[in-house]
């Protein structure tokens, strides 16, 4: 695998990591009550089951993304496809890949999943479950690389996102996976998808898949479009935690943080086991910059 800085090839523009910081404050969320908040637990875990006839779809697909963590050929060949489109600098190894996705999860995406809940009066554990019983695969994979085209997409769909650029960016993994997104995204808006009862017991903002088939339609025509941003219930109060958004909410900003933690074993483990925080010496300096004096 490839380790080394090389030199970008730059397709088309790219979201610059300071929108994140400059858009933050742009958010939206219905107000109105969804399925998800309106119905027992009971009826949650049932819908987000499926019938039976279901299982084996979600088996196989389990399956699949389970067998993609030991295909390195095809790791390695999707990170070279990002690179070649310019969406990702440097490739990270594996174990920066997966220290980093580590610190995704820890310093982002949990604490800010936790503090949107909270806002919409939904316990995190029990919304937790009901993810994983609609779509296992989804949590095989926090970086999304080794996912398979419709398990990105399902995550998205079924996943309320505080941003979902750094997916669609993944899906460019694929030749038709922005055109299948959209594809599936229609589907939800129209009522017809094939998941519908599932993902409708798991997403509690009524009007999520009608702004996220606009953003994804704007995103197509111009990537520096004004992000998507989910609501928050005050954790953008903490610069820590709009670092991170800015850091991980793109999938070369991520990348470029991979690269920059400790090549060796031991520094990893140091690392995670020393920095409860994010370390601005693996952010971009431009966006550490930017924060100080905001």
């Amino acid at each position: 695998m490839h380790t080394e800085p090389r030199t970008r090839v730059r397709n088309n523009p790219r979201v610059n990591p300071l929108a994140l910081l400059r858009h933050r404050h742009e958010l939206a969320a219905s107000e109105r009550k969804s399925h998800r908040q309106t119905a027992r637990p009971l009826r949650l875990v049932r819908d987000a089951l499926g019938p039976p006839r279901t299982w084996r779809r979600k088996l196989r697909s389990t399956r699949e993304s389970a067998r993609m963590i030991v295909r390195f050929d095809e790791f390695h060949a999707r990170l070279e496809r990002l690179h070649a489109r310019g969406l990702i600098e440097q490739l990270p190894t594996r174990l920066q890949l997966f220290f980093g996705c580590l610190d995704m999860m820890r310093y982002y995406i949990v604490p800010g999943a936790a503090d949107y809940y909270e806002t919409r009066g939904i316990n995190f554990r029990f919304h937790n479950l009901i993810k994983l019983l609609d779509d296992p695969a989804s949590v095989l994979d926090p970086s999304g690389v080794r996912s398979p085209r419709d398990t990105i997409i399902g995550h998205v769909l079924h996943v309320v996102h505080a941003n979902p650029i750094y997916d669609l960016q993944l899906l460019e993994m694929f030749e038709d996976g922005l055109d299948e997104m959209e594809r599936q995204a229609q589907q939800i808006v129209d009522g017809v998808h094939p998941r519908q009862r599932s993902i409708g017991a798991v997403v509690e903002d009524p009007d999520y898949h009608a702004r996220l088939l606009a953003y994804i339609r704007a995103y197509r025509q111009d990537p520096t479009t004004p992000m998507l941003h989910r609501r928050d219930g005050g954790a953008r109060d903490d610069p820590d935690f709009v670092l991170c958004e800015a850091t991980f909410g793109t999938l070369d900003g991520a990348f470029r943080y991979f690269c920059r933690l400790p090549r060796s074993v031991r520094g990893l483990v140091e690392h995670y086991r020393t920095d409860r925080t994010i370390n601005r010496r693996y952010c971009d300096p431009e966006l550490v910059a930017a924060l100080a004096n905001d």
